[in-house]
């Protein structure tokens, strides 16, 4: 493995936000709004993506798509999925500041990279007015990135594009994007990585794609953990993640 100079985390779901569940509460209701109720497999799917082009992109999912055209008449367009969008930014800006506080690990994690010389980056899926809410409130209970980045910077332009990857490299100085980690809980964030040519991996407890919350985590067996565990390695090895880590203690692992 390169030298790693900086580590690039995703938000909810990776540093914030056990289980990533802002956003899921926000999309499920929306969608009912419009009198389709989703799936957690559908609302997941996408997670990690800038959050209009996660609506566009569960409007384009086959059950949801034919279930539109039965109560509509007619196909969704983009009008359609930035009025549903509106509506989610709305809900989303009302409940953001319950979900911000740092996963189990994360400002110790960090603390240690830094005495490292390791610097901390951050991508996001959110805009820059849902980081406004968030950011301020991780900086208040220890977690805060060196910088972070939304789509806001990058012309809309969010994962799987590796823009804001760049863009964290340029503020934090990091010449070679090998000696780069990114670091989230979604396939999108695997390929954000991938993209950018950078180290990618996932971790696995407390992601989106895991989907539990702490206490429904805990309450599985240990044999239960571990098959859930493995089954969202699978996801990120499959979308190419270089390493897997259960925790982000297992990540300053590796890097020891």
């Amino acid at each position: 493995m390169s030298k790693i100079e900086a580590v690039i985390f995703d938000w909810a779901g990776t540093t914030v936000d056990f289980g990533c569940f802002a956003p899921v509460q926000a999309f499920v209701e929306v969608f009912k709004q419009y009198g389709i109720e989703p799936t957690m497999d559908e609302v997941r799917e996408p997670m990690g993506m800038l959050k209009i082009d996660h609506i566009r992109t569960m409007l384009k999912m086959p059950r949801i798509h034919d279930c539109w055209v039965e109560k509509y008449g007619k196909e969704p367009t983009d009008e359609d999925a930035q009025k549903m969008f509106a509506i989610f930014n709305e809900k989303l800006m009302s409940i953001l500041h319950l979900y911000a506080d740092p996963k189990p690990g994360v400002v110790e994690v960090v603390k240690q990279l830094r005495e490292k010389g390791i610097k901390i980056g951050s991508t996001t899926g959110y805009t820059d007015s849902m980081m406004a809410i968030v950011a301020p409130i991780a900086k208040e209970k220890g977690y805060e990135p060196d910088v972070w980045f939304s789509p806001d910077s990058t012309d809309q332009k969010g994962r799987p594009y590796p823009y804001m990857i760049f863009r964290n490299m340029e503020a934090l100085g990091i010449s070679d994007v090998r000696n780069v980690l990114k670091v989230g809980d979604t396939t999108s964030d695997i390929r954000e990585g991938k993209n950018a040519g950078a180290l990618s991996a996932g971790v696995i407890i407390g992601s989106s794609e895991m989907g539990l919350t702490q206490k429904e985590y805990r309450a599985l067996s240990k044999d239960a953990q571990a098959e859930k565990c493995a089954q969202v390695a699978r996801k990120f090895k499959e979308a190419g993640a270089d390493l897997v880590f259960n925790t982000l203690e297992d990540l300053l692992k590796c890097l020891n």
